[in-house]
This record gives C-alpha cells, sequence and structure tokens, in this order.
C-alpha cells in the first residue's frame, strides 16, 4: 500500500554503496601500523581482511510468510471509484496485514541494485520482518493473492540482483585486499631501504624484529630486485624468494619429476639421493645461485638447497613416501630447518605404492592435520599441491609448503 512503510530500492546506489565499502577496506589497511603490517603473516592477515569485510546476502523467507486481518477506518480517498462515499469521511474495513521474515542488512533494501524494476513497493522495514497491509474493499480473496503475489515478485527479483551485486563485491575481496597490503607494505619496504641512506642512525618508535618480500635469484630474465630492510640499530636488507621465481623452480622440479615418471629405468632401484641429483642438475644451469645438495642449514642438512648472495632462498626435501605419519615426521623436519629468512619450500615425495590415487589422498589429509598448517592455497598440477604452513612458536612468520608427488612404480 502507498503511504506504509517506506518505498524500497529507491535511496541511493548499491553500486555506490559498495564502493565505499571498498574504499573502507583499502583505508583500514593502509591506517594500519607500520610495523604490523611488515610482521603480520600475509595469508592469514588477508584471510581475516576478507572474512570481516564480507557482506551478508539479504533472505527473504517467503515460505514463512503471514497475513493477519484487523478491521480499521479507511479514508473515502482510499476507496476505488465504484464505492460511494463522502470525501473526509472514513468507513470500516477489512485490513490484511503481510509480514514476511528476512535476514540481512537493513539499509541494503533501501538500495537499488545494478538491475531493477521501477516499482518501489511501500513497506515497513522492521529488525527481521517486512510487513506491508491491503486493503479488501470486496472480499475478494483472489484479488488479494495476485496483490501479494505481484509484491512477492516484485521483492524477489530486486533482492536477488541486490544479492548478485554482494557476490560480486565479496568475490573482488581477496584480490582487492592483496593487492593494497602488498602496495603498501612494498611502500613502507621502499621508504625504509632509501632511509638507510641516511648519514645519522634511525630512531623509531619501537623496534621490531620484521621480515620482508626481497630480491630473488636470477632465473634467466631480468628481475626486478626489491630490496628490504629490518628496522633496529643494524639494518640490513635481505633477499627471500619472490613468487613468481618460487613458482618457476617449482615448476622446473614438477618437469623433472614427470620427466622421471617416464623412465622407469632411469629411478629403478636408486636412492633419494640419486633421485635427488637429477633435480640438482636441471636447477644448477637455471640460477645465477646455486643448488647444492645436503647442505647443512641452522639444524640440520636439508636435499636441495638454493642461496643467494649467502643466503637460503629455497629448501626442498626429498623423501620416499613411507605414510602418512612418515610425511608428518618430514614436515617437521623441514620446518626445524627453516629460519625467520626461509619462506619458500618443497616436499619431493617419491610414491612406489600401486595406489597412487590414495597415497595422494592420505598425504593432503597429513597436510591439512599438521599442528603448523594455515592453509591449501591451491593444485597446480596433479600431484602438486600449494599449502601455507607457520614456523613453530611464531604463527605470522608463514612459510609456503609446496607438496608434489610422483609415481615410481616398483
Amino acid at each position: 500500500m502507498r503511504g506504509y512503510g517506506e518505498p524500497l530500492f529507491s535511496k541511493g546506489d548499491l553500486s555506490r554503496y559498495l564502493r565505499n565499502c571498498t574504499e573502507d577496506v583499502t583505508r583500514k589497511i593502509t591506517e594500519l601500523d607500520e610495523d604490523y603490517l611488515i610482521n603480520v603473516g600475509e595469508s592469514q592477515f588477508v584471510e581475516y581482511m576478507v572474512d570481516s569485510s564480507k557482506l551478508d546476502e539479504v533472505i527473504l523467507f517467503l515460505d514463512s510468510a503471514d497475513a493477519e486481518e484487523r478491521e480499521e477506518m479507511i479514508p473515502a480517498e482510499y476507496f476505488p471509484k465504484t464505492f460511494f462515499v463522502m470525501e473526509g469521511k472514513s468507513y470500516p474495513k477489512p485490513v490484511y496485514y503481510y509480514n514476511i521474515p528476512y535476514e540481512g542488512n537493513p539499509d541494503l533494501l533501501r538500495l537499488q541494485p545494478s538491475a531493477y524494476r521501477m516499482s518501489h513497493p511501500y513497506v515497513k522495514i522492521g529488525s527481521n520482518k517486512l510487513t506491508t497491509k491491503f486493503f479488501s474493499f470486496d472480499n475478494d480473496m483472489n484479488k488479494l493473492n495476485n496483490e501479494i503475489l505481484s509484491l512477492n515478485d516484485d521483492l524477489k527479483y530486486n533482492i536477488d540482483n541486490i544479492n548478485n551485486d554482494i557476490r560480486n563485491y565479496n568475490n573482488s575481496l581477496r584480490s582487492h585486499v592483496e593487492n593494497v597490503f602488498k602496495a603498501r607494505k612494498e611502500q613502507i619496504l621502499d621508504k625504509r631501504n632509501q632511509q638507510l641512506k641516511l648519514i645519522v642512525p634511525l630512531k623509531r618508535n619501537q623496534e621490531s624484529n620484521n621480515s620482508y618480500s626481497a630480491p630473488s635469484p636470477k632465473i634467466k630474465k631480468t628481475i626486478t630486485p626489491k630490496p628490504t630492510v629490518s628496522s633496529g640499530k643494524n639494518i640490513e636488507p635481505y633477499p627471500t624468494l619472490g613468487d613468481d621465481d618460487y613458482k618457476a623452480i617449482l615448476k622446473n622440479i614438477n618437469g623433472t619429476g614427470k620427466a622421471l615418471e617416464r623412465k622407469p629405468s632411469v629411478y629403478a632401484d636408486k636412492d633419494e639421493e640419486t633421485l635427488r641429483d637429477h633435480f640438482l642438475m636441471n636447477l644448477e644451469p637455471v640460477f645465477d645461485g646455486s643448488a647444492t645438495g645436503e647442505t647443512f642449514n641452522q639444524k640440520g642438512k636439508t636435499d636441495i638447497l638454493l642461496r643467494y648472495k649467502g643466503d637460503n632462498i629455497f629448501i626442498g626435501e626429498c623423501k620416499f613416501w613411507k605414510g602418512a605419519v612418515s610425511l608428518v615426521r618430514t614436515i617437521n623436519q623441514l620446518l626445524g630447518y627453516l629460519t625467520w629468512r626461509d619462506s619458500k619450500t618443497a616436499i619431493i615425495m617419491f610414491v612406489r605404492n600401486n595406489d597412487f590415487s590414495s597415497v595422494v589422498d592420505k598425504a593432503q589429509g597429513a597436510m591439512s592435520n599438521h599442528l603448523n598448517y594455515i592453509k591449501f592455497e591451491g593444485k597446480s598440477d596433479e600431484s602438486w599441491f600449494d599449502y601455507i604452513f607457520h614456523l613453530e612458536g611464531d604463527k605470522n612468520k608463514e612459510i609456503k609448503v609446496a607438496l608434489m608427488l610422483y609415481h615410481m612404480k616398483p
């Protein structure tokens, strides 16, 4: 009924509202403390920002709608022209209050989605229900039913389009948060790296043990170094492996692993060290750093270690599959090698079992059930899975771990 409640979908553009939400996300990230942005685990921070910034869709429960009838005095001007009524007078007539339960932000019901109908039904917006009312001048229930169905159709059409706009916004959040986070972090690091050129020490409000994304080894292409610094009295830039270069290393390893799978005579009766050497032979010519086997690093020795200007930038472990428990020990061993400067790793698993698919499933389960597991990042190949773990005792120090399994048939 016109005049009862307020006209829906008519008080502003939803697109503008969503742009404001996006700008608010940007503001929240850029206003965070610099040391916090540098030290926080990127994967966990992105997940938090995405979850906390998502908008809930509006849910309309038409199946739970109801109506209540009351007799009210209706002004003559509301009556159809076929009724003989006197201007200025009111007459008793049945009024049906129609209630529809809903969930969601009521403000969204006032906004116009990207696709909409020109009709703007007048509805009273409550905290958990929408209410409008219909007059019944001649007790024609078929007419009343048609009015209810028409209202339902208008509401459903517009709310479906509101939800579609919200889904598009939610789906774009992750890339937006990642881009803003990385840009802001890079801005801070670039500023601090420039401050290294000061001829006097730079005093900060508080010192922190920072770890950053930094230069990477050359991989037969031009890589623009991104020097980073740690705050404190002795600020020195140090390198870590960029994501693109990390992926290039893993693709190199995956190519070698696939080649081995196709040549049983190469791997038959070979031990881990010999198989490891095949990967090293393909890695060494590609990188300007070094690829060495059995190199000591902190708590123990690792199978594949890439170094750049004296710093470890990639660590890999080559193992034969001996069950999920053995894989957990390998994860612990790998994490035990790592220092706060090491963040890119791989576990290369040789599988002799005939039921390779079953092993892949068990391996994935062992990864996701590990105490240091943060999240699964995706599947890069049939048996290549990417994960985020954290160092023992430091959940903000995130470690990329690629699990790569290759079928070495017995």
